[in-house]
């Protein structure tokens, strides 16, 4: 599915590709308090990755996938 963009976060859904990247990117940028839901994201290219480090935008909830949830848990709001 990709990504749902909602007024006030974004929702990272089953696999996001290089080509979701600017566009995460400006809707994060667009909000006064960025954040990102994640639980259903299964796969992550290194670009929205990047995206995601680079903004630091809140972290609603890390997704279910090990290696992923580790490499975002030092955002801001993310569940220990």
């Amino acid at each position: 599915m990709g990504i749902q963009y909602l007024p006030d976060h974004a929702v990272l859904d089953a696999t996001v590709g290089v080509e979701d990247a600017e566009a995460l990117a400006q809707h994060l940028r667009g909000l006064p308090r960025p954040a990102v839901h994640l639980s259903d994201c299964e796969h992550l290219h290194a670009a929205a990755l990047q995206v995601l480090l680079a903004l630091r935008p809140r972290v609603l909830s890390l997704p279910r996938e090990r290696w992923l949830a580790a490499a975002l848990a030092g955002l801001e709001g993310a569940p220990a």
